[in-house]
């Protein structure tokens, strides 16, 4: 019997300790990839990229970067979310033929994306990275549910070093920032002292306002 979204999500929890011995089928990972590329993003942007790293020395140098977190090398794949570090004319443009090549060269569409080009080309880099990592958080939270839906473990970090990892990956030549790293395995339910605690979650009481 197929669980329902909000069991998947009352399943999964920020996993603590993976067993190394147990990898996700490619299949699962290609699911929860496909599923990160088809996240909304502000003004179809998609300003992020996607590394699935499974290269053991590399993880084992971007777990040093990131508190030792054993999962990064326990974990059968890590995901890290790379935020593009400016937004650019080029970048903008590729969008926009994206967008021609898919539906037609509309004057709707380089319209807006020329405007999108006025506004945010003129900021600040730092505001328009800020930006991109945002986009980049969207997909973070369909990776997580994602992963859930396959039942797949997932814990989502964001206690690392970026500058290190970035050179790690070779992010900064590629105009890429990293924002968050995502490992996926499978729990060792009997080491992991989160695995038997009950989810804690505010009241929807507390937490929602309805305003009619």
């Amino acid at each position: 019997m197929t669980s329902t979204l909000l069991e998947q999500l009352n399943w999964r929890y920020a996993t603590k300790k993976m067993d190394p011995s147990k990898k996700v089928p490619q299949e699962k990972v290609d699911t929860i990839v496909e599923a990160i590329r088809m996240t909304p993003t502000s003004s179809g942007t998609q300003p992020f990229e996607l590394l699935v790293v499974t290269n053991s020395d590399k993880l084992a140098q971007i777990q040093k970067a990131a508190s030792d977190q054993t999962q990064i090398t326990e974990g059968s794949h890590l995901l890290v979310f790379a935020a593009w570090d400016n937004y650019t004319k080029d970048r903008i443009d590729a969008v926009t033929d994206l967008n021609v090549e898919a539906r037609g060269d509309l004057p709707l569409l380089s319209a807006y994306y020329e405007n999108l080009k006025n506004n945010y080309l003129p900021r600040d880099a730092e505001v328009n990275y800020a930006h991109a990592a945002r986009q980049a958080y969207i997909a973070l939270g369909v990776a997580l549910v994602a992963a859930a839906e396959q039942e797949v473990d997932s814990t989502p970090m964001e206690g690392f070093d970026p500058a290190k990892v970035d050179e790690i990956l070779g992010l900064k030549e590629r105009g890429l920032r990293s924002v968050i790293l995502l490992p996926l395995g499978y729990r060792d339910a009997e080491s992991d002292w989160l695995a038997p605690m009950k989810k804690v979650r505010k009241s929807a009481e507390t937490l929602v306002t309805h305003i009619d």
